[in-house]
């Protein structure tokens, strides 16, 4: 993938024009109280908002620098994917949370602030690129 570094560097400044880090972060706060009150419909709307976001920067705004290098952009297929990027055979999800014990079931994933949701977008963007030939299992790349 041409460009890569340039690439990553628009995907990390455009979310920076939409809100700065501490904002994003306060996104993940408002989330992680829902999940600590136990409301579920509290939980919900933290949740869909929190998701929304940051999907809406991928689809909305991302998509013509994404389509520029050939990467296609769908919606997520997991809970908490921002979007599923797509190249040739390669494709991945930016994910805002991280199980902390692989393999745990029923285990509550842990938010990511700003700078984690930056390096899984980098990570996501080098495997379509080809610089890494084999996802972390942690993440979830077809």
């Amino acid at each position: 993938m041409p460009l890569l570094k340039e690439l990553q560097d628009k995907v990390r400044a455009t979310h920076l024009l939409v809100r700065p880090a501490d904002e994003w972060n306060k996104l993940s706060e408002k989330v992680r109280q829902a999940w600590a009150g136990g409301d579920e419909h509290q939980l919900d709307t933290a949740r869909k908002f929190h998701l929304i976001a940051w999907a809406s920067v991928a689809r909305n705004i991302l998509t013509d620098p994404f389509e520029g290098v050939g990467v296609t952009t769908t919606p997520a297929t997991t809970d908490w994917g921002i979007a599923t990027l797509s190249t040739g055979k390669r494709s991945c999800q930016p994910q805002l949370t991280q199980t902390e014990t692989a393999g745990t079931t029923g285990a509550q994933p842990r938010l990511r602030n700003f700078e984690e949701v930056m390096a899984e977008y980098n990570a996501c963007l080098n495997y379509l690129a080809g610089t890494t030939s084999e996802p972390s299992p942690a993440r979830n790349y077809s």
